[in-house]
């Protein structure tokens, strides 16, 4: 019975060991940060980054990252909406990882930290436990708690909060909002969709900590950060692993927002024109833009209100995309119209202006490719002011 008890002990002792030993690294092992350039894709237009793990003596080498999600989550849309959807942190090979950043042409870059082996091996124990199927979740957020903004806090832990971060080369005090779309051709329709979609809170200026929920800026952040008290700096050396080979980014004026919306906006005038010359009222248009308008009003409502994104708040883009523009749209299809709806026009008229306001004092930058849309809609409602609903019905 003791040989037998014995022998479970050495069992277990041996497994317990071999279970250490395939975690520990070795006074030979790397941590650095990888940071990918951005992709020709709005998804992939921010970059990328992650922890690289080498240790020669294990054949170790893989890389994990904060930037996965599990497209099996029940309600995945839904909650994606939301802001409700949990991300992953993922762990891949290096070559792996290499190979498909490389094959769709995306720049990395490569910072060793210049951390001691208890330092390392804190980090490397805390990316472990992370991964694990009870850990991995994370409520993201885009602007503080991104792929990006983890690489920061899990080395501020390493490193136990001693790190001291200094502004880089040619920083600039800006938005959140202009730092998202400095990453962007602002004349895009993906620049014009988060342009509606994310509200005022994102036109404050952003600390300079809070640059590092872009890749490109916990690159440039790193390189002249230190850490301890005798100011250490914290990347050891740095080297570019792929440089990105086409640079270019495919793209025509003449499906640009700018134009696209512009045509649109030529017809509005073109039709309030003959309207105004014939003294009659083309109802089609006005049931088309009360339509559209109060639809894009109720989405940003249900932004704003119905989801955790904090960067939909206060979204002054509901002055030209009137919510209650869709409940009134019956009005175009009576014989002569309510009495208060000339008021109503006039309301929209004075929002109109206070967006124009908002826009010059700064309280909100909307996208440039409004500035047509926002014309036709003020020219159209004069339209129905002046000429006068009821009158242009009877």
């Amino acid at each position: 019975m003791m040989q037998k008890t014995f022998s479970f002990f050495l069992l277990f002792l041996t497994i317990q060991f071999s279970f250490g030993q395939q975690y520990q690294l070795s006074e030979s092992a790397t941590i650095s940060v990888l940071t990918v350039g951005p992709g020709k894709h709005l998804n992939d237009a921010f970059g990328h980054s992650g922890f690289r793990i080498k240790d020669r003596l294990s054949g170790l080498d893989v890389v994990y990252g904060y930037g996965e999600y599990d497209f099996d989550t029940p309600n995945f849309y839904l909650k994606f909406a939301q802001g409700k959807l949990n991300y992953l942190i993922s762990k891949t090979e290096f070559n792996r990882f290499f190979q498909a950043y490389r094959y769709y042409d995306r720049s990395i870059d490569e910072q060793v930290l210049n951390l001691s082996q208890a330092e390392k091996q804190k980090l490397y124990d805390y990316l472990i436990n992370n991964y694990k199927p009870e850990n991995r979740g994370y409520l993201y957020d885009f602007f503080f708690d991104n792929c990006a903004t983890k690489i920061k806090d899990v080395t501020n832990l390493a490193v136990n909060n001693s790190i001291s971060f200094n502004k880089p080369e040619g920083f600039k005090d800006t938005s959140f909002r202009t730092l998202i779309q400095n990453e962007l051709n602002r004349n895009s329709w993906g620049s014009l969709g988060i342009d509606i979609c994310l509200g005022s809170v994102i036109d404050r200026t952003a600390s300079p900590e809070d640059h590092m929920f872009l890749p490109e800026n916990i690159y440039k952040f790193f390189k002249n950060a230190t850490i301890h008290n005798d100011k250490t700096p914290l990347v050891a050396e740095s080297r570019n692993l792929y440089t990105q080979q086409d640079a270019t980014k495919n793209s025509s004026f003449f499906s640009s927002p700018l134009f696209v919306l512009s045509l649109i906006s030529c017809f509005i005038l073109f039709i309030t024109y003959k309207d105004y010359k014939n003294k009659k009222q083309s109802k089609w248009l006005d049931i088309t833009l009360f339509s559209i308008t109060g639809i894009v009003g109720i989405l940003i409502l249900l932004l704003w209100f119905a989801t955790d994104h904090k960067g939909t708040h206060q979204n002054y883009n509901l002055l030209w995309a009137f919510a209650l523009n869709i409940f009134v749209i019956v009005q175009f299809f009576k014989d002569k119209p309510a009495s208060w709806f000339v008021k109503y026009v006039k309301l929209l008229i004075i929002l109109l202006c206070l967006m124009i306001l908002h826009w010059i004092i700064g309280v909100q930058v909307f996208a440039i490719g409004l500035i047509p849309v926002v014309i036709a809609l003020l020219v159209r409602y004069v339209f129905l002011v002046v000429g006068g609903v009821q009158e242009l019905s009877s």
